[in-house]
């Protein structure tokens, strides 16, 4: 008989994820790009999912309208990581990234990092349209 181990759902399954990096299936780019990226994501304990999907809505409790306002991270100890520093906390734990990490958290770059993303994340959809990248629906 398996033993349960507290870090997997039941006997025999993979680890539990670290968290699950959620992305707005109806961006274009982050529907092509963060699957892309899934494997690299995976072996450093994270799994993926569209914001849209209906598991994520439930357990995130926002509306339509927050909900995919940003770049998401739930942690497996129910933590919320939003925005820029979800690429902070990935780029952290993948070795060729720590480095992009440094640069992003030094008080002048950190400002750079998050208006970048901010800025990028406000205009999303345009930029998707522009570089003929469909979203969901």
């Amino acid at each position: 008989m398996a033993m349960m181990d507290e870090s997997k759902g039941r006997a025999g399954d993979s680890p539990r994820p670290a968290g699950w990096i959620l992305y707005d299936d109806s961006c274009g780019i982050c529907r092509r790009w963060v699957p892309f990226w899934a494997g690299t994501l995976r072996r450093s304990g994270f799994e993926i999912a569209p914001l849209q999907a209906g598991w994520v809505a439930e357990k995130l409790n926002l509306d339509a309208g927050e909900l995919t306002e940003d770049l998401r991270l739930l942690l497996s100890d129910g933590r919320l990581v939003r925005g820029a520093d979800v690429y902070r906390y990935a780029m952290k734990r993948i070795w060729w990234g720590y480095p992009l990490y440094l640069f992003s958290v030094v008080p002048i770059l950190k400002h750079a990092f998050d208006w970048g993303y901010r800025t990028f994340a406000k205009h999303r959809h345009q930029v998707s349209r522009f570089c003929r990248l469909p979203g969901a629906g």
